[in-house]
Protein backbone atom coordinates (compact mmCIF):
# COMPACT_ATOMS: atom_id res chain seq x y z
CA UNK A 1 0.00 0.00 0.00
CA UNK A 2 1.21 3.42 -0.16
CA UNK A 3 2.66 5.63 2.32
CA UNK A 4 3.17 9.32 2.59
CA UNK A 5 6.90 8.68 4.27
CA UNK A 6 8.22 7.24 1.30
CA UNK A 7 9.37 9.16 -1.55
CA UNK A 8 7.60 10.68 -3.64
CA UNK A 9 9.35 8.96 -6.47
CA UNK A 10 8.74 5.41 -4.93
CA UNK A 11 4.90 6.18 -4.99
CA UNK A 12 4.91 7.24 -8.52
CA UNK A 13 6.78 4.24 -9.53
CA UNK A 14 3.74 1.71 -7.31
CA UNK A 15 1.42 3.64 -8.52
CA UNK A 16 2.77 3.39 -12.56
CA UNK A 17 3.24 -0.76 -11.61
CA UNK A 18 -1.08 -0.10 -10.60
CA UNK A 19 -1.48 0.98 -13.42
CA UNK A 20 0.51 -1.46 -16.11
CA UNK A 21 -0.42 -4.38 -13.94
CA UNK A 22 -4.16 -3.95 -13.58
CA UNK A 23 -4.54 -4.25 -9.56
CA UNK A 24 -2.42 -6.85 -8.24
CA UNK A 25 -1.33 -6.70 -4.74
CA UNK A 26 2.40 -8.45 -5.73
CA UNK A 27 2.64 -5.38 -7.68
CA UNK A 28 3.45 -3.42 -4.73
CA UNK A 29 6.19 -5.82 -3.71
CA UNK A 30 9.52 -3.89 -4.57
CA UNK A 31 11.24 -5.64 -7.75
CA UNK A 32 14.64 -7.96 -7.37
CA UNK A 33 16.35 -4.70 -9.94
CA UNK A 34 15.04 -1.67 -7.89
CA UNK A 35 16.49 -3.14 -4.44
CA UNK A 36 19.47 -3.47 -6.11
CA UNK A 37 19.96 -0.18 -7.89
CA UNK A 38 22.71 1.38 -5.74
CA UNK A 39 21.08 4.46 -4.11
CA UNK A 40 22.67 8.43 -5.44
CA UNK A 41 23.80 10.84 -3.55
CA UNK A 42 20.59 13.07 -3.88
CA UNK A 43 18.57 9.86 -2.19
CA UNK A 44 21.06 9.43 0.47
CA UNK A 45 20.95 12.33 1.39
CA UNK A 46 17.27 12.72 1.45
CA UNK A 47 17.18 9.96 3.50
CA UNK A 48 19.20 11.38 5.62
CA UNK A 49 16.90 14.52 6.57
CA UNK A 50 13.48 14.44 4.78
CA UNK A 51 12.83 17.78 5.81
CA UNK A 52 15.50 18.93 4.02
CA UNK A 53 14.19 20.43 0.67
CA UNK A 54 16.42 18.40 -2.20
CA UNK A 55 18.30 20.53 -4.59
CA UNK A 56 17.09 20.99 -8.16
CA UNK A 57 19.53 18.64 -10.06
CA UNK A 58 21.95 20.92 -12.27
CA UNK A 59 21.30 19.66 -15.65
CA UNK A 60 23.42 16.97 -17.39
CA UNK A 61 25.34 16.70 -20.30
CA UNK A 62 24.11 14.54 -22.44
CA UNK A 63 26.84 12.63 -23.68
CA UNK A 64 31.18 13.24 -23.38
CA UNK A 65 32.65 15.08 -20.87
CA UNK A 66 34.60 15.20 -17.51
CA UNK A 67 31.11 14.50 -15.73
CA UNK A 68 30.87 11.65 -17.62
CA UNK A 69 33.86 9.78 -16.37
CA UNK A 70 33.20 11.05 -13.14
CA UNK A 71 29.78 11.09 -11.96
CA UNK A 72 29.99 11.70 -8.40
CA UNK A 73 32.44 14.63 -9.17
CA UNK A 74 29.48 16.96 -8.22
CA UNK A 75 29.40 15.97 -4.46
CA UNK A 76 32.55 16.40 -3.85
CA UNK A 77 31.76 18.48 -0.94
CA UNK A 78 29.62 16.21 0.73
CA UNK A 79 32.19 13.48 1.37
CA UNK A 80 32.24 13.20 4.98
CA UNK A 81 34.35 11.15 7.96
CA UNK A 82 31.62 8.33 7.40
CA UNK A 83 32.96 7.71 4.09
CA UNK A 84 36.43 7.67 4.82
CA UNK A 85 36.17 5.18 7.74
CA UNK A 86 34.30 3.13 5.00
CA UNK A 87 36.62 3.76 2.12
CA UNK A 88 39.76 2.17 5.08
CA UNK A 89 37.96 -0.07 6.02
CA UNK A 90 37.38 -1.66 2.31
CA UNK A 91 41.20 -0.88 1.67
CA UNK A 92 42.31 -2.74 4.91
CA UNK A 93 43.94 -5.26 2.57
CA UNK A 94 46.41 -2.80 1.14
CA UNK A 95 47.39 -0.91 5.04
CA UNK A 96 48.26 -4.84 5.44
CA UNK A 97 50.29 -4.85 2.07
CA UNK A 98 51.73 -1.54 2.46
CA UNK A 99 52.61 -1.87 5.84
CA UNK A 100 54.58 -5.43 5.29
CA UNK A 101 56.38 -4.04 2.06
CA UNK A 102 58.13 -1.33 3.75
CA UNK A 103 59.06 -2.90 7.06
CA UNK A 104 60.77 -5.78 4.56
CA UNK A 105 62.39 -3.02 2.69
CA UNK A 106 63.65 -1.12 5.55
CA UNK A 107 65.11 -5.09 6.92
CA UNK A 108 66.97 -5.42 3.81
CA UNK A 109 67.72 -2.02 3.31
CA UNK A 110 69.47 -2.32 7.09
CA UNK A 111 71.19 -6.25 5.88
CA UNK A 112 72.62 -4.80 2.99
CA UNK A 113 73.52 -1.36 3.36
CA UNK A 114 76.93 -0.15 3.41
CA UNK A 115 78.28 1.05 6.91
CA UNK A 116 79.35 4.27 7.33
CA UNK A 117 82.12 5.31 9.75
CA UNK A 118 82.75 8.88 10.43
CA UNK A 119 85.65 10.37 12.07
CA UNK A 120 85.99 14.05 13.24
CA UNK A 121 89.52 16.24 13.43
CA UNK A 122 89.41 19.98 14.78
CA UNK A 123 92.11 22.47 13.48
CA UNK A 124 92.97 25.46 14.38
CA UNK A 125 93.48 27.76 11.17
CA UNK A 126 95.49 30.54 12.51
CA UNK A 127 95.37 33.61 9.24
CA UNK A 128 98.47 34.97 11.53
CA UNK A 129 101.29 33.39 9.85
CA UNK A 130 104.72 32.34 12.02
CA UNK A 131 106.78 35.89 12.10
CA UNK A 132 109.88 33.98 11.11
CA UNK A 133 110.94 37.07 9.46
CA UNK A 134 110.94 40.88 10.24
CA UNK A 135 109.18 41.92 6.51
CA UNK A 136 107.77 38.97 5.20
CA UNK A 137 106.39 38.71 1.29
CA UNK A 138 103.03 37.81 2.60
CA UNK A 139 101.33 40.24 4.86
CA UNK A 140 99.01 39.30 7.91
CA UNK A 141 95.72 41.70 7.62
CA UNK A 142 94.71 42.60 11.22
CA UNK A 143 90.84 43.09 10.32
CA UNK A 144 89.09 40.26 11.48
CA UNK A 145 86.74 39.92 8.26
CA UNK A 146 89.90 39.64 6.47
CA UNK A 147 90.91 37.00 8.62
CA UNK A 148 87.92 34.96 8.10
CA UNK A 149 87.65 35.41 4.59
CA UNK A 150 91.22 34.02 4.96
CA UNK A 151 90.05 31.23 6.90
CA UNK A 152 87.61 30.52 4.37
CA UNK A 153 89.62 30.28 1.70
CA UNK A 154 92.21 27.55 3.56
CA UNK A 155 88.81 26.01 4.41
CA UNK A 156 87.99 25.54 0.70
CA UNK A 157 91.55 24.09 0.07
CA UNK A 158 91.31 21.58 3.02
CA UNK A 159 88.25 19.80 0.69
CA UNK A 160 90.01 20.44 -2.74
CA UNK A 161 91.45 18.57 -5.55
CA UNK A 162 94.82 18.98 -5.01
CA UNK A 163 94.85 17.86 -1.45
CA UNK A 164 92.53 15.33 -2.04
CA UNK A 165 94.95 13.84 -5.06
CA UNK A 166 97.44 13.45 -2.61
CA UNK A 167 95.50 11.58 -0.13
CA UNK A 168 94.41 9.29 -3.44
CA UNK A 169 98.12 9.21 -4.86
CA UNK A 170 99.22 8.28 -1.13
CA UNK A 171 97.13 5.61 0.34
CA UNK A 172 96.51 4.27 -3.17
CA UNK A 173 92.57 4.77 -3.14
CA UNK A 174 92.47 3.91 -6.79
CA UNK A 175 93.29 0.36 -6.25
CA UNK A 176 90.80 -0.02 -3.12
CA UNK A 177 87.67 -1.58 -4.22
CA UNK A 178 85.72 0.50 -1.60
CA UNK A 179 86.56 3.63 -3.74
CA UNK A 180 86.30 2.40 -7.24
CA UNK A 181 83.68 -0.49 -7.14
CA UNK A 182 83.22 -2.05 -10.40
CA UNK A 183 80.28 -2.69 -12.41
CA UNK A 184 78.80 -5.20 -13.91
CA UNK A 185 79.43 -3.67 -17.73
CA UNK A 186 82.75 -2.20 -16.46
CA UNK A 187 84.57 -5.45 -18.23
CA UNK A 188 82.37 -5.55 -21.21
CA UNK A 189 82.85 -1.51 -21.23
CA UNK A 190 87.13 -2.23 -21.04
CA UNK A 191 86.71 -4.69 -23.53
CA UNK A 192 85.76 -1.98 -26.19
CA UNK A 193 87.10 1.43 -24.85
CA UNK A 194 90.93 2.70 -24.62
CA UNK A 195 92.83 0.69 -22.08
CA UNK A 196 93.31 4.39 -19.57
CA UNK A 197 92.16 2.61 -16.59
CA UNK A 198 94.59 3.95 -14.21
CA UNK A 199 93.24 7.28 -14.91
CA UNK A 200 89.30 6.51 -14.64
CA UNK A 201 89.95 4.83 -11.37
CA UNK A 202 92.12 7.51 -9.74
CA UNK A 203 88.71 9.68 -11.18
CA UNK A 204 86.18 7.41 -9.92
CA UNK A 205 88.58 7.49 -6.34
CA UNK A 206 88.62 11.27 -6.06
CA UNK A 207 84.96 11.32 -6.61
CA UNK A 208 84.05 9.05 -4.06
CA UNK A 209 86.68 10.97 -1.68
CA UNK A 210 85.18 14.26 -1.90
CA UNK A 211 81.54 12.71 -1.22
CA UNK A 212 83.34 11.58 1.96
CA UNK A 213 84.96 14.27 3.20
CA UNK A 214 82.92 17.66 4.60
CA UNK A 215 84.70 20.72 6.18
CA UNK A 216 83.20 23.30 8.33
CA UNK A 217 84.05 26.24 10.08
CA UNK A 218 82.60 26.60 13.96
CA UNK A 219 81.21 30.01 14.47
CA UNK A 220 83.21 32.77 15.63
CA UNK A 221 86.51 30.98 15.78
CA UNK A 222 89.01 29.57 13.82
CA UNK A 223 88.47 26.17 14.65
CA UNK A 224 87.54 24.03 11.61
CA UNK A 225 86.02 20.57 11.68
CA UNK A 226 86.88 17.99 9.20
CA UNK A 227 84.20 14.89 8.84
CA UNK A 228 85.59 11.76 6.77
CA UNK A 229 83.69 8.47 6.80
CA UNK A 230 84.23 5.14 5.29
CA UNK A 231 83.33 1.72 5.55
CA UNK A 232 86.05 0.81 7.92
CA UNK A 233 86.90 2.88 11.29
CA UNK A 234 91.07 2.68 11.01
CA UNK A 235 90.62 3.63 7.43
CA UNK A 236 88.46 6.58 7.70
CA UNK A 237 91.06 7.76 10.66
CA UNK A 238 94.10 7.10 8.25
CA UNK A 239 91.95 9.19 5.32
CA UNK A 240 91.66 11.64 7.62
CA UNK A 241 94.90 11.92 9.08
CA UNK A 242 96.43 12.13 5.10
CA UNK A 243 94.17 15.16 4.47
CA UNK A 244 95.70 17.04 6.88
CA UNK A 245 98.82 16.14 6.14
CA UNK A 246 98.06 16.68 2.18
CA UNK A 247 96.29 20.13 3.67
CA UNK A 248 99.92 21.11 5.29
CA UNK A 249 101.86 20.41 2.33
CA UNK A 250 99.44 22.07 -0.23
CA UNK A 251 99.58 25.29 1.82
CA UNK A 252 103.67 24.96 2.23
CA UNK A 253 103.90 24.30 -1.44
CA UNK A 254 101.30 26.96 -2.55
CA UNK A 255 103.09 29.34 -0.76
CA UNK A 256 106.49 28.40 -1.65
CA UNK A 257 105.73 28.52 -5.07
CA UNK A 258 104.34 32.06 -4.91
CA UNK A 259 107.40 33.27 -2.64
CA UNK A 260 109.63 31.38 -5.82
CA UNK A 261 107.56 33.09 -8.27
CA UNK A 262 108.21 36.64 -6.87
CA UNK A 263 111.96 35.46 -6.23
CA UNK A 264 111.77 35.27 -10.09
CA UNK A 265 110.83 38.22 -10.94
CA UNK A 266 112.98 39.77 -9.02
CA UNK A 267 116.01 38.03 -10.08
CA UNK A 268 114.78 39.32 -13.94
CA UNK A 269 114.86 42.72 -12.47
CA UNK A 270 118.36 41.82 -10.76
CA UNK A 271 119.56 41.78 -14.41
CA UNK A 272 118.41 45.18 -15.12
CA UNK A 273 119.49 46.95 -12.09
CA UNK A 274 122.79 45.04 -12.64
CA UNK A 275 123.33 46.67 -15.65
CA UNK A 276 122.11 50.05 -14.85
CA UNK A 277 124.41 50.25 -12.15
CA UNK A 278 127.92 48.79 -14.21
CA UNK A 279 126.51 51.55 -16.98
CA UNK A 280 126.76 54.59 -13.88
CA UNK A 281 129.74 53.54 -12.57
CA UNK A 282 131.84 53.42 -15.82
CA UNK A 283 130.27 56.92 -16.59
CA UNK A 284 132.19 57.95 -13.18
CA UNK A 285 135.22 56.73 -13.91
CA UNK A 286 135.52 57.87 -17.87
CA UNK A 287 134.73 61.46 -16.55
CA UNK A 288 137.13 60.96 -13.54
CA UNK A 289 139.74 59.99 -16.55
CA UNK A 290 139.06 61.95 -19.03
CA UNK A 291 139.27 64.99 -16.33
CA UNK A 292 142.54 63.76 -14.21
CA UNK A 293 140.07 63.45 -11.01
CA UNK A 294 141.97 61.16 -9.22
CA UNK A 295 140.86 60.39 -5.75
CA UNK A 296 142.74 58.56 -3.12
CA UNK A 297 141.93 56.10 -0.67
CA UNK A 298 139.38 58.20 1.29
CA UNK A 299 137.71 59.05 -1.65
CA UNK A 300 139.25 62.50 -1.71
CA UNK A 301 140.62 63.81 -5.06
CA UNK A 302 144.52 63.59 -5.43
CA UNK A 303 144.63 67.15 -6.51
CA UNK A 304 142.94 68.64 -3.34
CA UNK A 305 145.20 66.43 -1.45
CA UNK A 306 148.40 67.39 -2.80
CA UNK A 307 147.47 71.06 -2.64
CA UNK A 308 146.87 70.70 1.33
CA UNK A 309 149.95 68.73 1.36
CA UNK A 310 151.65 71.95 -0.46
CA UNK A 311 150.49 74.11 1.55
CA UNK A 312 152.00 72.51 4.69
CA UNK A 313 155.17 72.58 2.76
CA UNK A 314 155.07 75.62 2.20
CA UNK A 315 154.30 77.05 5.58
CA UNK A 316 157.50 74.60 6.82
CA UNK A 317 159.94 76.04 4.10
CA UNK A 318 158.81 79.51 5.15
CA UNK A 319 159.44 78.57 8.94
CA UNK A 320 162.62 77.35 7.72
CA UNK A 321 163.82 80.29 5.35
CA UNK A 322 162.94 82.78 8.42
CA UNK A 323 164.92 80.83 11.06
CA UNK A 324 167.74 80.64 8.28
CA UNK A 325 167.31 84.59 7.42
CA UNK A 326 167.68 85.61 11.22
CA UNK A 327 170.79 83.44 12.19
CA UNK A 328 172.58 84.68 8.98
CA UNK A 329 172.06 88.27 9.97
CA UNK A 330 172.98 87.91 13.84
CA UNK A 331 176.20 86.52 12.33
CA UNK A 332 176.38 89.45 10.09
CA UNK A 333 175.53 91.96 13.03
CA UNK A 334 178.67 89.90 14.96
CA UNK A 335 181.85 90.02 12.33
CA UNK A 336 180.10 93.53 11.85
CA UNK A 337 180.73 94.11 15.57
CA UNK A 338 184.33 92.31 16.30
CA UNK A 339 181.95 89.84 18.74
CA UNK A 340 182.75 86.82 17.18
CA UNK A 341 184.82 85.27 19.62
CA UNK A 342 181.86 86.00 22.16
CA UNK A 343 178.62 85.66 19.91
CA UNK A 344 176.86 82.44 20.62
CA UNK A 345 175.44 82.14 17.02
CA UNK A 346 178.88 81.19 15.69
CA UNK A 347 178.47 77.10 16.68
CA UNK A 348 180.89 74.54 15.55
CA UNK A 349 183.18 72.23 16.77
CA UNK A 350 186.32 74.34 15.94
CA UNK A 351 184.63 77.25 16.95
CA UNK A 352 184.78 75.52 20.63
CA UNK A 353 188.43 74.57 20.63
CA UNK A 354 189.56 77.96 19.40
CA UNK A 355 187.32 79.48 22.12
CA UNK A 356 188.43 77.00 24.90
CA UNK A 357 192.26 78.08 23.66
CA UNK A 358 191.79 81.55 23.53
CA UNK A 359 190.30 82.06 26.82
CA UNK A 360 193.47 79.68 28.61
CA UNK A 361 195.26 82.05 26.98
CA UNK A 362 193.83 84.82 28.30
CA UNK A 363 194.15 83.58 31.85
CA UNK A 364 197.91 82.67 30.88
CA UNK A 365 198.23 86.77 30.18
CA UNK A 366 196.32 87.80 32.55
CA UNK A 367 198.63 85.91 35.43
CA UNK A 368 201.88 86.69 33.49
CA UNK A 369 201.27 90.79 33.96
CA UNK A 370 200.36 90.26 37.72
CA UNK A 371 203.80 87.80 38.04
CA UNK A 372 206.50 89.52 35.38
CA UNK A 373 204.73 92.95 34.40
CA UNK A 374 203.79 94.07 31.41
CA UNK A 375 207.46 93.75 29.45
CA UNK A 376 208.47 90.51 29.87
CA UNK A 377 208.74 88.45 26.54
CA UNK A 378 206.73 85.67 27.84
CA UNK A 379 203.56 88.43 28.41
CA UNK A 380 204.89 89.28 24.52
CA UNK A 381 204.61 86.02 23.33
CA UNK A 382 201.39 84.93 24.85
CA UNK A 383 199.91 88.04 23.43
CA UNK A 384 200.96 86.97 20.16
CA UNK A 385 199.66 83.72 20.23
CA UNK A 386 196.39 85.28 21.27
CA UNK A 387 195.89 87.76 18.14
CA UNK A 388 196.70 84.65 16.45
CA UNK A 389 193.51 82.96 17.92
CA UNK A 390 191.81 85.55 17.45
CA UNK A 391 192.39 85.52 14.32
CA UNK A 392 191.55 81.83 13.75
CA UNK A 393 188.13 82.80 15.37
CA UNK A 394 187.50 85.00 13.13
CA UNK A 395 188.02 83.33 10.07
CA UNK A 396 186.07 80.66 11.30
CA UNK A 397 183.30 82.70 12.23
CA UNK A 398 182.87 84.11 8.36
CA UNK A 399 183.10 80.62 7.45
CA UNK A 400 180.25 79.63 9.46
CA UNK A 401 178.40 82.69 8.28
CA UNK A 402 179.17 81.85 4.52
CA UNK A 403 177.37 78.72 5.22
CA UNK A 404 174.16 80.45 7.22
CA UNK A 405 174.41 82.58 3.89
CA UNK A 406 174.13 79.44 1.98
CA UNK A 407 171.37 77.67 3.79
CA UNK A 408 169.60 81.14 4.07
CA UNK A 409 169.63 81.19 -0.17
CA UNK A 410 168.91 77.14 0.02
CA UNK A 411 166.04 78.16 2.11
CA UNK A 412 164.80 81.05 -0.01
CA UNK A 413 164.90 79.14 -3.33
CA UNK A 414 163.01 75.99 -1.96
CA UNK A 415 160.67 78.60 -0.36
CA UNK A 416 160.00 80.12 -4.06
CA UNK A 417 159.74 76.95 -5.61
CA UNK A 418 156.75 75.79 -3.53
CA UNK A 419 155.11 78.85 -3.59
CA UNK A 420 154.98 78.46 -7.44
CA UNK A 421 153.90 74.80 -7.19
CA UNK A 422 151.38 75.42 -4.57
CA UNK A 423 150.05 78.84 -6.49
CA UNK A 424 149.66 76.01 -9.98
CA UNK A 425 148.03 73.33 -8.05
CA UNK A 426 145.31 75.56 -6.41
CA UNK A 427 144.52 76.56 -9.56
CA UNK A 428 144.01 72.78 -10.90
CA UNK A 429 142.22 72.25 -7.97
CA UNK A 430 139.73 75.03 -8.89
CA UNK A 431 139.36 73.47 -12.01
CA UNK A 432 138.91 69.94 -10.38
CA UNK A 433 136.08 70.97 -8.25
CA UNK A 434 134.31 72.49 -11.16
CA UNK A 435 134.50 69.56 -12.83
CA UNK A 436 134.23 67.50 -9.10
CA UNK A 437 130.25 69.07 -9.12
CA UNK A 438 129.40 66.86 -12.16
CA UNK A 439 131.48 64.22 -10.70
CA UNK A 440 129.21 64.29 -7.65
CA UNK A 441 125.92 64.02 -10.15
CA UNK A 442 127.05 60.91 -11.65
CA UNK A 443 128.47 59.49 -8.41
CA UNK A 444 125.05 60.35 -6.72
CA UNK A 445 123.41 58.25 -9.56
CA UNK A 446 125.25 55.67 -9.06
CA UNK A 447 124.85 55.07 -5.33
CA UNK A 448 121.33 55.20 -6.06
CA UNK A 449 121.17 52.89 -8.64
CA UNK A 450 123.60 50.54 -6.97
CA UNK A 451 121.48 50.89 -3.22
CA UNK A 452 118.20 49.89 -5.20
CA UNK A 453 120.43 46.77 -6.87
CA UNK A 454 121.25 46.13 -3.43
CA UNK A 455 118.15 45.95 -2.19
CA UNK A 456 116.72 43.85 -4.48
CA UNK A 457 119.88 41.62 -4.25
CA UNK A 458 119.06 41.14 -0.05
CA UNK A 459 115.45 40.75 -0.96
CA UNK A 460 115.67 37.85 -3.47
CA UNK A 461 118.13 36.01 -1.69
CA UNK A 462 115.41 36.73 1.65
CA UNK A 463 112.82 35.30 -0.47
CA UNK A 464 114.68 32.51 -1.71
CA UNK A 465 115.50 31.46 1.70
CA UNK A 466 111.82 32.03 2.86
CA UNK A 467 110.98 29.32 0.34
CA UNK A 468 112.76 26.54 2.57
CA UNK A 469 110.51 27.89 5.88
CA UNK A 470 106.93 26.70 6.72
CA UNK A 471 105.03 29.75 8.32
CA UNK A 472 101.50 28.64 7.73
CA UNK A 473 100.39 28.11 11.52
CA UNK A 474 98.18 24.86 11.49
CA UNK A 475 97.06 22.96 14.59
CA UNK A 476 95.43 20.04 14.77
CA UNK A 477 93.87 20.29 18.56
CA UNK A 478 91.47 17.02 18.40
CA UNK A 479 93.03 14.13 16.15
CA UNK A 480 90.67 11.34 14.51
CA UNK A 481 90.05 8.44 16.45
CA UNK A 482 87.61 5.17 15.81
CA UNK A 483 84.43 5.67 16.13
CA UNK A 484 82.64 2.84 18.60
CA UNK A 485 79.34 2.97 16.00
CA UNK A 486 78.65 3.21 12.40
CA UNK A 487 77.20 6.66 11.80
CA UNK A 488 74.53 5.23 8.94
CA UNK A 489 72.40 3.63 8.14
CA UNK A 490 70.60 4.35 11.86
CA UNK A 491 70.15 1.05 14.23
CA UNK A 492 67.64 -2.03 12.72
CA UNK A 493 65.44 -1.26 15.21
CA UNK A 494 64.91 2.11 14.27
CA UNK A 495 64.94 1.50 10.67
CA UNK A 496 61.91 -1.34 11.56
CA UNK A 497 59.98 1.48 13.56
CA UNK A 498 60.20 3.72 10.64
CA UNK A 499 59.27 1.53 8.09
CA UNK A 500 56.27 -0.11 9.58
CA UNK A 501 55.25 3.96 9.97
CA UNK A 502 55.99 4.30 6.14
CA UNK A 503 54.24 1.40 5.57
CA UNK A 504 51.06 3.10 7.24
CA UNK A 505 51.28 6.33 5.94
CA UNK A 506 51.62 4.66 2.21
CA UNK A 507 48.70 2.18 2.91
CA UNK A 508 46.40 5.02 4.79
CA UNK A 509 46.93 6.90 1.53
CA UNK A 510 46.16 4.26 -1.04
CA UNK A 511 43.01 3.13 0.77
CA UNK A 512 41.58 7.12 1.07
CA UNK A 513 43.03 7.31 -2.50
CA UNK A 514 41.27 4.16 -4.01
CA UNK A 515 37.88 5.21 -2.31
CA UNK A 516 37.89 8.60 -3.67
CA UNK A 517 38.39 6.82 -6.97
CA UNK A 518 35.56 4.48 -6.72
CA UNK A 519 32.91 7.52 -5.09
CA UNK A 520 34.17 10.03 -8.08
CA UNK A 521 33.07 7.21 -10.61
CA UNK A 522 29.95 6.62 -8.85
CA UNK A 523 30.67 2.76 -7.95
CA UNK A 524 30.85 3.67 -4.04
CA UNK A 525 27.96 2.60 -2.01
CA UNK A 526 26.35 4.88 -0.02
CA UNK A 527 27.60 4.88 4.01
CA UNK A 528 24.87 3.97 6.25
Amino acid sequence: MYRRSEPEDQGLRLQTRRRSSGGSLLDLVPTIDEEARPVTVGERISARDPDIVRPVPAPQPKSGGLAEILPGLHALASIGIDDVILWLRDGIRWMIIAFIVCVAGALAYALAASQRYTVYTDLVVDPSNLNVVSDDVFTTNPQRDAQLLEVESKLRILTSRNVLKRVVDGLQLANDAEFVKPTPLALLTALFSSPDGKADNELAAMRALTERVEARREERSFVVVLNVWSEDPAKAVTISDAIVDAFEAELFQSSAESAGRVAQNLNARLDELRRNVTEAEKRVEDFRRANGLQSSNNGELVSNQLSSELNTQVLEAQQRFIQAETRYKQMSAAIAQGQTASASVFESANMTSLRQQYNALQQQIGSMQLTYGEKHPRLAAARSERATLEAAINQEARRISERAKADYDRERSALDALRAKANDETSNVFADNEAQVHLRDLERDARTKAAIYETHLARTQQITERQQIDTTNIRVISRAVPPNSRSWPPRTIILLIGGAVLGLIAGVAMAVALGLWRYLRGQQPAAA
